[in-house]
């Protein structure tokens, strides 16, 4: 996509990265204001949405800045960004991302076909992006105990890289009041024994529960770099969940690639998969009994999908706390050919860098209008730079 930035009435032509930081639009006036239509970071920061079936588009948002050196670095910076990921080097990363799919006791048919699909769409997602896979619970052996082998799967996965671990629970759930449990074939195992047998882990990992009553978990199971989504958002949603399945299909949904930057991202799964539960209640006619939620934080609060504008979440649990989505929006377990394309240390820097910029964006309010555009400046150079190391081919 190319879009224009025009000088005093003349004009040249930048290069847009949809999804990252680039701008839809950038005008430079006589009296040197900078009018900015951003895809991600704006002022107000509401971040365009592809509309989904039944849903309204959401509205652009502008915003200026009154220094013409400044528009001009940041055009050159965005126009770096863009050819360095649309031609990347071809070092490929050296850490793959591992899956472990554990299916619960279906008890009756109806779940134990739900469940399966689930299987076969993961098992898609990890075969396109390149993962290991482990399924637990699905195998017709006379195994009647899957506890331990969920638990070998665990101790036998590398704890420590850059690449993320994602353990999917796929089944159900229940809470007593005091603890949650995932039910297996089997003795089932509690959220604090899921915790005791994550401790070990460095490496990043995502935790996907879609089962009910497994909002307890995320609060035991949250913690630093890690991304916990749970298909309920209390103990006592109890129901079975349908949430599951509409995230697997997600996964491999281009409608969910919400920014349109050619991969899902774990956000945009979660916030379709949501969207798409709530629909399927109200075309039956029903009420609503599960509302998941997302952590990315380390808090185990836990934020809903209804608390996003866009692909932001505009609401916090608690006052000062930490908004969830950032981390979230940066995991996908099939990534575009271009993310593929960079070297990982490059990747992890530009997340941290991106990460840098969420964290100034929430303090804006509170800062002078000039010092938090010379930080914003700031990071953004370091960005150039970046990418200016890992050129690639710009032809």
């Amino acid at each position: 996509m190319m879009q224009t930035i025009s000088f005093d009435g003349g004009s040249t032509r930048l290069a847009c990265w949809p999804g990252r930081l680039a701008p839809a639009e950038l005008r430079v006036t006589a009296n040197q204001s900078v009018t900015t239509t951003h895809a991600r970071y704006g002022p107000r920061e509401r971040v365009p949405q592809r509309p989904m079936a039944g849903a309204l588009p959401t509205p652009s948002v502008k915003f200026h800045v009154r220094a013409s050196i400044t528009a001009v670095l940041l055009g050159w910076i965005l126009g770096l960004l863009v050819l360095s990921i649309s031609h990347a080097g071809s070092t490929p990363a050296t850490s793959s991302p591992a899956v472990i799919l554990a299916v619960g006791a279906p008890g009756e048919a109806e779940y134990a076909t739900n469940f399966l699909r689930q299987v076969e769409l993961w098992s898609e997602a990890a075969r396109r992006g390149g993962a290991s896979l482990v399924t637990i619970g699905t195998d017709s052996t006379e195994t009647t105990n899957d506890r331990p082998r969920l638990q070998q799967a665990l101790e036998s996965a590398s704890r420590d890289g850059d690449a993320a671990l994602w353990l999917v629970l796929i089944g159900h759930g229940t809470f007593d009041g005091k603890e949650a449990r995932f039910n297996l074939r089997g003795p089932d195992v509690t959220a604090t024994e899921l915790a005791a047998w994550l401790s070990p882990f460095h490496r990043p990992l995502a935790i996907i529960d879609t089962t009910s009553a497994s909002a307890p978990f995320l609060q035991k199971l949250s913690a630093t770099n890690r991304i916990v989504i749970t298909a309920t958002r209390s103990g006592y949603e109890q129901n079975a969940t349908r949430f599951g399945k509409y995230f697997a299909e997600a996964l491999l949904d281009p409608v969910a690639d919400l920014d349109g930057d050619g991969q899902v991202s774990l956000l945009e799964a979660f916030l379709s998969a949501s969207q798409a539960v709530a629909e399927s209640y109200r075309n039956d006619g029903r009420l609503l009994t599960e509302h998941a939620l997302l952590d990315d934080t380390g808090d185990g609060l836990g934020t809903p999908a209804e608390w996003f504008s866009g692909l932001r979440a505009t609401k916090r649990p608690k006052d000062k706390a930490a908004l969830d989505s950032v981390r979230a929006h940066q995991l996908h377990l099939i990534p575009s050919a271009a993310e593929q394309q960079l070297p990982e240390e490059t990747r992890a820097r530009r997340d941290e860098l991106e990460r840098q910029v969420f964290t100034l964006r929430e303090q804006k309010a509170a800062m002078p209008a000039a010092e938090y555009y010379s930080q914003l400046e700031a990071i953004l150079l370091k960005l150039a730079r970046l990418y200016a190391e890992n050129p690639g081919d710009q032809r």
